[in-house]
């Protein structure tokens, strides 16, 4: 019995040896890109072409440029626009999931469910099949090129309902009874959304929050399509490409991978700050309700 209780110890500790082994090599893979674009970040020669992984002449004239020069690409207008944005939008659509995931999982009225079925296979489909008629929609209405930002927010709000089904899931595990309790001692709807059920939502508050703001931050189709012709509207993502575009590539490469790690800095941090809720919000929403 104990011959075999060690066999059966040493199996799992080689089969997690190899599990171990496996990560690792993929963390690797999936880390060396990043490394890169890290290192060319700091590289002094100008082009695209480098024979080497590290820079041969190491300097910070990369970043310094990105925030002293506003020509041809102007680095701080596009990071500014892309967070204003990323905040606004942050706001609105945690603000709309919420409510909407609130009052599909406690009220119960005709074509609930129905309803929640639609938006849930609506959201099957991909954006861009729709950006055709959202632009010209947003054209008819002057938000596209000069006010293309406001056009960018209406785009990026206008499905957040949609968005439900994680949050009304983490709803459904909180208890209907401290609903009943707080209506019968006089609480209204409002009171009890507020101050019971927010208080200990925090988790799925948190990861709605954080996918908010990472969907607009570094999003490209509708922001390419919405801005095109007004490069002060641009966000991030449209302009770091127009950066490697054929004629600007070679000298502006070491510049792009500098903006390329900035730009990375502020949705990494969120996420390694806020991991723990970010874990608990998926977890807890995944329950079918």
């Amino acid at each position: 019995m104990a011959k075999k209780l060690r066999s059966k110890k040493g199996a799992e500790r080689l089969s997690n040896a190899i599990i171990y082994v496996i990560l690792v090599i993929i963390s690797f893979i999936w880390l060396v890109p990043f490394a890169y674009m890290l290192m060319q970040s700091f590289r002094g020669e100008i082009g695209l072409a480098t024979s080497s992984f590290f820079p041969r002449k190491w300097t910070f004239d990369n970043y310094i440029k990105l925030f002293t020069e506003t020509k041809p690409f102007n680095f701080l207008k596009w990071y500014g626009t892309t967070l204003i944005i990323a905040v606004v939008v942050t706001v609105i659509q945690t603000v709309i999931v919420l409510v909407t995931s609130y009052a599909l999982s406690r009220l119960r009225f005709k074509m609930r469910k129905p309803l929640m079925n639609l938006m849930l296979v609506l959201g099957m489909f991909p954006g861009f099949m729709s950006m055709t008629a959202l632009y010209f929609l947003l054209k008819l209405m002057n938000l596209t090129q000069d006010f293309g930002i406001v056009g960018l927010i209406f785009v990026y709000v206008g499905s957040s309902c949609m968005g439900y089904y994680v949050c009304k899931g983490f709803f459904d595990t909180i208890p209907r009874s401290l609903d009943e309790a707080a209506r019968i001692d006089g609480a209204s709807r409002r009171m009890v959304f507020f101050k019971i059920i927010l208080p200990l939502a925090k988790p799925i508050i948190i990861y709605t929050v954080l996918t908010s703001f990472l969907a607009p931050w570094g999003e490209y189709m509708f922001a390419s399509l919405i801005t095109l012709g007004n490069q002060n509207n641009w966000n991030v993502a449209v302009g770091l490409k127009e950066m490697l575009q054929r004629e600007t590539a070679a000298e502006y490469f070491t510049r792009f991978c500098a903006a390329a790690v900035i730009v990375s800095i502020v949705p990494t941090g969120l996420f390694f700050m806020l991991q723990r809720y970010y874990v608990e919000g998926v977890t807890g929403g995944s329950v079918k309700g």
